[in-house]
């Protein structure tokens, strides 16, 4: 069984990326880099992107995370934050520990492509 199939499909991954966002946005640390984004088309994007990383269908058809954070300049606080968001999104679920360290393992997979770009 997959991580996303563990996690409870595309419905369930699309009530954490909900919650996730709800928290970033409330992160005045990381809020601003969200100022001029569409959060709907945002939210979609990631639950898509989301579900194919932990095992789902391949539906995520967005650049790449070089790419798409480009020019941002993050940093290890701000990936950290986002990380700590996504952690308490999917406890707010019920996730237990050990799924949601298999989340975040992977989510570290991408911090190269992420920072400092």
């Amino acid at each position: 069984m997959t991580l996303y199939e563990q996690l409870g499909g595309e419905d369930s991954i699309s009530k954490v990326v909900d919650e996730f966002y709800k928290r970033i946005l409330a992160d005045d640390t990381i809020k601003h880099f969200f100022e001029h984004t569409d959060m709907e088309k945002q939210r979609r994007h990631q639950a898509k992107f989301i579900s194919f990383a932990l095992g789902g269908p391949n539906q995520y058809s967005g650049k790449s995370m070089a790419k798409a954070h480009e020019g941002m300049n993050l940093q290890p606080v701000h990936f950290d934050a986002v990380a700590g968001h996504l952690h308490d999104a999917l406890a707010h679920f019920g996730v237990q520990e050990k799924e949601i360290s298999q989340v975040l393992e992977h989510v570290a997979t991408l911090k190269n492509d992420i920072l400092y770009k």
